[in-house]
């Protein structure tokens, strides 16, 4: 399972953390992904999205079927 975003397609960087010594080691910076129910064409499924295209609503969660009382 890939650490890659499936809306906006956001994946790990990587960079260096450096030390008050300025000694540098490598590191990466991973995407923050959640698994979310997501209604798509096909149905409803789960896909792993970043919490940014949630925020922004690039994600339309199913809606609920209501129960006849």
């Amino acid at each position: 399972m890939s650490k890659q975003c499936a809306i906006c397609g956001k994946k790990p960087i990587t960079g260096n953390n450096v030390s008050h010594a300025h000694n540098k080691n490598r590191r990466r910076w991973l995407p923050n992904l959640q698994k979310v129910r997501v209604a798509t064409d096909q149905g409803n499924r789960y896909m792993r999205v970043c919490t940014r295209c949630i925020r922004s609503g690039s994600v339309s969660k199913p809606v609920k079927a209501q129960a006849n009382a």
